[in-house]
């Protein structure tokens, strides 16, 4: 463990919370790309990992880390802003699908929610941990505002949303190989819509065109949720 007055002289500034988040994440790529990029262990969930040990061995307080790498999470809105170029782009590929994806987005959106506050509930856990686990399908920038006005744990939210979009690539691949699916525009709508930010990534590295939908899918899962789950909780709370 590193001793509590070097710990102090390194966190009196956000510079290196933040250049250990960026040396986890450029590590994460590496290991990433040397292992062939399987979509089972995307380069975050590494940078994530690396970042959590880090933390253990060297004693850091996870708020402290988190205090300075703060200003990280700022950039998180303009960059889910940005994905709005691709989605104009692929405007008229969009507009040829709109009754499916408006007939199929709420029923979708709704169960993310549902399934993991209902397994939270099941087994027995508080309050706090089921408003934490509500917006885990959301873009991280709207699911922070969610779970402030639901109660939970933002810590625990963004737990939720790293683990959230690792398996939704892991089940979207197997489920697309399984059933045949190869419509890139189906994918990355279910990849967006199912894991955020992560799966939208994924989804780029497919194609422009997947990445386009999975924006789009991001985007309105955000948009419906924040609309409707606070007032949903509102009445079943």
């Amino acid at each position: 463990m590193l001793s509590d007055a070097l710990l102090e002289q390194l966190t009196t500034t956000p510079l290196f919370a933040v250049a250990l988040t960026l040396t986890a994440y450029l590590i994460g790529m590496a290991i990433f790309r040397r292992l062939k990029q399987p979509t089972w262990l995307p380069a975050v969930l590494i940078a994530a990992l690396l970042l959590a040990v880090f933390l253990l061995i060297s004693g850091l307080h996870y708020t402290t880390y988190q205090q300075g790498a703060a200003w990280l999470s700022v950039l998180l809105g303009p960059a889910t802003v940005a994905l709005g170029m691709p989605l104009y782009q692929q405007f008229p590929r969009i507009r040829e699908l709109w009754r499916p994806l408006v007939v199929c987005l709420p029923v979708s959106a709704s169960l993310a929610v549902v399934y993991a506050v209902g397994i939270a509930w099941l087994m027995g856990l508080p309050d706090t941990v089921l408003a934490s686990l509500a917006a885990k399908s959301v873009t991280a920038p709207i699911a922070i505002g969610i779970t402030q006005q639901l109660g939970g744990s933002i810590p625990l939210l963004m737990g939720g949303l790293l683990i959230t979009g690792v398996v939704a690539i892991a089940v979207v691949s197997l489920a697309a190989k399984w059933m045949k699916i190869s419509d890139e525009r189906l994918i990355g709508f279910a990849l967006g819509l199912n894991g955020h930010a992560i799966g939208t990534v994924r989804a780029f590295e497919i194609s422009p065109t997947a990445g386009a939908f999975a924006s789009l899918g991001m985007s309105l899962t955000g948009i419906f949720t924040a609309l409707l789950l606070p007032l949903a909780w509102h009445f079943i709370g």
